[in-house]
């Protein structure tokens, strides 16, 4: 079979030797560790032939090929330090062939493909569904940055408005700051891959993700999960396992979970499951459901699972076929003797006293204390180059332990650091595993003790003040109309979002300084679980009209402040007045994994601290109702868990969240049953759509005059003729709903209307406003029975008098009487005719508690109103509505 070099893979080699399969062959130039490949196929196992023969081992240059390729074709070996690098060459201006695969995924497919699109990063992937594609890279820094405790990985995803068609509509035209989904996506991306990388890898690593098409079939979140875990595993970023995730639904009218669902299907879905892992175990779940039981739950996550392990066992013979090997000589391990040096000069009791004392404030002064002690004995003075043994004398220690390490030259205040942890964790799971003892004394199934209060602060239209432990949370509820809803625009189109809920975790809170400014990704994604916890009990928008906003401020953190989050903002939404369907609460759930006895034993800790977050295998949020799940995420820390593991967690947070409801319950003082006395009120009404150019007036005119002068704060009107009136308080929005329905009125032949304007004089008679913006004639005829000569000598502009409707002609022309309602002299005052019904019914209006009522506009109308420009003409009198 005949290839072109630029389908010849790399070749790798140091310069004793070389690595396959991970195993060090002697004797460079003998034998060549790669297989030679074409797209999937193998093309020849070179493993026996010569790679060098007459030009020497350690020279570099280009070298025939003949005796183990056809057609003669030549490769480069280029030298650096102690590595050999053999590359084909390719033809200038010539793009190699892809290396392509194509996975199931549910009722589609995936496609993946690398080598042709970005050569120059170290993994790069367009990954395609549909016609949705997603191009991801991976690279890394090849200087080392760290010690290796801590993976510095960044992950950004973004998405380009050109996928669909659109344009930015910001002043530049250019797609700029990180938008909402991006940043959760770029989130959901990093917490599966960061605890895959293997540990001790050191080096800056990015990986970047861009949405160039997108179809709108799917949501893109489950791709892009895919997409980075395929670009890191034909990398040489050490993956331990392939990732990959899948997005999981659960139709209404479906007997079970279904994988790979589409955006339509997803909206009649009362589950939005994301999951990512490996072949082997789960690493995350974001998930979003309608009271779903913790059975439920476990039968989507296994159905997931089993789409993300196929995934990702493809995923994995694609990868060793195609991808590069794996840099592993510069992962970082800790100093030789550091754990040994640091038992012999910390004590486990001393670590065990430490981590039982019970307030974290005083448990972070001793670690202070015992970290400095264990830097000055260890570690190197004043960050400087020299040793504890140059400050021996003012130390006045003589330790066999400072003695070695003085030997060694001191340890680096990283290492020490890693080393504290170590020991931390060390000691700290052992006290879990074989004590049940928590760093507070609670057992491992405990909650915090729980207090809360509604109404804390006075001015604001609902708020709360919800503690556990140390963690704490300051929530409020602010009600507004149509206007205060937040607008978004990103691939799935413009949409505004009718209930939110903002997490601000101040540094503060942990007592600290810090940053302060715009919107952490970690309060971003904290923010939106709470608010997908609490989106179930929202009232639908035609029973309570309003937007509401919740905001949650950390005023203390130990630990499982979203979860505070969503137990705060439900008592501040109750406070606000808004009928929730249910009271929901949150719990965090951490997990010790430890072998004992020759066997992995899980203890699932309830409602974990800071410290067991820090120090443990898990961090598994769930909130909900005392049966249902509303909201749940996972985190996972090793390299996954089990559905066991899983089921015995979800039964220990069902227990945990009764108890935490019961608990809310105890709330002192109690929530408002109401609207408060500074919430706003809403009104809505229907008007014939004919009316609405003139409700609103050129330019917006006269709905801002009436706006102005009865003091609501908006009036929105649909070209369906929907009218929202906001305003401070009914007296308000009842005045501007009384003019609305004035103007709006149809004439009806044969009705009285009273005290109606003169507007106009003339010969013949005057005209009379009998509705805002309808005049009808009083012709001097029907002024009265007498005989009138001149109009103007009985009635001036300005006048009040009242009038019957007694023609409509033609050209919708209203004639007037006045005379009918006057009796003739020396007769009583004739009762006016009964008017007949009118055509159309009147508005009806749906109050903030959903409840139908007929507006009577004698109730807006009462003593008192404020005087201002407008009139409106009404069988219960003329009065002014609006304001001075």
């Amino acid at each position: 079979m005949k290839t072109s070099t630029s389908n010849i893979t790399a070749i790798y080699a140091k310069s004793a030797g070389f690595v396959r399969n991970g195993q060090e062959r002697s004797r460079f130039g003998r034998k060549v560790g790669k297989l030679v490949r074409q797209g999937s196929s193998t093309l020849r196992d070179v493993n026996t032939k010569y790679m060098c023969t007459s030009q020497g081992l350690n020279q570099t240059g280009v070298f025939p090929l003949t005796s183990f390729f056809p057609g003669n074709k030549r490769f480069s070996v280029g030298r650096k330090a102690t590595l050999i690098r053999a590359e084909a060459e390719s033809a200038p201006g010539v793009l190699p062939e892809p290396h392509k695969v194509t996975i199931s995924v549910g009722d589609g497919e995936i496609h993946l493909e690398t080598g042709r699109i970005g050569r120059q990063a170290n993994g790069a992937v367009m990954a395609t569904e549909g016609d949705t594609m997603i191009y991801t890279t991976a690279c890394f820094d090849e200087e080392v940055t760290g010690d290796g405790s801590f993976t510095p990985l960044t992950i950004v995803y973004q998405e380009r408005l050109s996928a669909v068609g659109k344009t930015s509509s910001g002043y530049l035209k250019r797609d700029g700051r990180p938008k909402e989904f991006e940043v959760l996506t770029s989130r959901l991306i990093d917490r599966p891959i960061r605890p895959m990388i293997k540990s001790g890898w050191a080096h800056d690593t990015q990986v970047l993700s861009w949405v160039l098409s997108y179809d709108e079939v799917r949501g893109p979140e489950p791709l892009a999960i895919t997409a980075a875990g395929a670009a890191l595993a034909v990398s040489a970023i050490p993956l331990v396992k392939p990732v990959a995730g899948v997005r999981v639904g659960w139709l209404k009218d479906e007997a079970g979970p279904m994988v790979n669902p589409t955006r339509k299907q997803m909206e009649d879905s009362k589950l939005d499951l994301i999951i990512a892992g490996t072949e082997d175990g789960i690493l995350m779940i974001e998930g979003y459901g309608d009271f779903l039981s913790d059975e439920e739950m476990l039968l989507a996550v296994d159905k997931g699972h089993e789409a993300v392990a196929e995934i990702c066992s493809q995923l994995a013979a694609w990868a060793e076929a195609v991808g590069k090997p794996k840099t592993l000589d510069s992962l970082q391990t800790p100093p030789e003797g550091i754990d040994a040096a640091f038992a012999e000069v910390m004590s486990e009791a001393e670590m065990e006293n430490m981590l039982q004392i019970r307030t974290k404030q005083a448990r972070d002064e001793v670690m202070k204390g015992l970290k400095s002690k264990v830097k000055d004995e260890l570690g190197f003075i004043h960050s400087a180059d020299e040793t504890v043994e140059d400050e021996r004398v003012s130390l006045d220690d003589d330790s066999d332990a400072l003695a070695d390490v003085d030997a060694q030259g001191g340890f680096s205040e990283a290492a020490i650091s890693s080393a504290f942890k170590r020991a931390a964790s060390k000691t700290l799971r052992r006290l879990v595993v074989e004590d049940g003892i928590r760093s507070d004394g609670r057992g491992v199934g405990d909650v915090r003790p729980i207090s809360s209060s509604a109404g804390l602060l006075p001015r604001v239209h609902g708020s709360s003040l919800f503690t556990r432990g140390e963690t704490q949370s300051i929530s409020t509820c602010t009600l507004g109309g149509s206007r205060a809803a937040m607008n978004q625009e990103d691939l799935r189109g413009d949409n505004q979002k009718r209930f939110y809920l903002q997490y601000f975790f101040p540094p503060s809170s942990v007592g600290e300084t810090g940053r302060m400014g715009g919107a952490g990704r970690r309060e971003i994604g904290h923010g939106q679980l709470a608010e997908r916890a609490l989106v179930p009990i929202i009232p639908d928008e035609s029973e309570f009209p309003y937007v509401i906003r919740v905001e949650s401020t950390i005023t203390e953190s130990n630990g499982s402040s979203s979860m505070a989050s969503v137990c705060a903002g439900c008592i501040a939404l109750m406070d606000a007045g808004v009928p929730i369907k249910r009271p929901v609460a949150g719990v965090a759930m951490g997990l010790i994994l430890e072998e004992a006895g020759g066997e992995v034993k899980d203890v699932v800790l309830t409602d974990i601290l800071g410290s067991e977050d820090a120090l443990g295998d898990m961090d598994f949020k769930v909130a909900g109702d005392a049966e249902g799940i509303t909201a749940f995420q996972m985190d996972i820390k090793v390299e996954g868990i089990t559905l066991k593991t899983m089921r015995k967690a979800l039964a220990a947070a069902g227990e945990g969240r009764r108890h935490i409801l019961q608990e809310m319950a105890k709330c002192d003082p109690e929530p408002r049953t109401g609207l408060g006395l500074y919430s706003p009120r809403i009104e809505k009404l229907s008007v014939n759509a004919k009316y609405v150019r003139e409700l609103i007036g050129a330019g917006g005119k006269n709905i801002k005059a009436l706006v102005e002068s009865t003091g609501v704060t908006s009036i929105d009107i649909t070209n369906e003729g929907e009218v929202t009136i906001v305003g401070p308080g009914p007296r308000e929005t009842e005045a501007a709903q009384a003019h609305i329905e004035a103007v709006t009125e149809e004439p009806v032949k044969g009705k009285v209307y009273k005290n109606c304007v003169v507007k106009n004089v003339v010969e013949f008679g005057c005209f009379v406003e009998i509705l805002p913006g309808k005049d009808g004639l009083v012709h001097v005829s029907e002024l009265a029975h007498e005989r009138i000569e001149i109009v103007s000598e009985h009635v001036s502009p300005g006048d009040i008098m009242d009038v019957q409707l007694i023609e409509i002609n033609n050209r919708g022309q209203l004639k007037l009487s006045r005379k009918t309602l006057l009796s003739l002299p020396g007769t009583k005052t004739p009762e006016p005719p009964t008017p007949p019904t009118p055509p159309s019914p009147p508005a009806t209006v749906t109050s903030g508690r959903g409840v139908e009522w007929r507006l009577k506009l004698q109730a807006a109308l009462r003593p008192g109103l404020p005087v201002g420009s407008m009139f409106c003409s009404t069988l219960f009198g003329s009065i002014r509505l609006g304001t001075n």
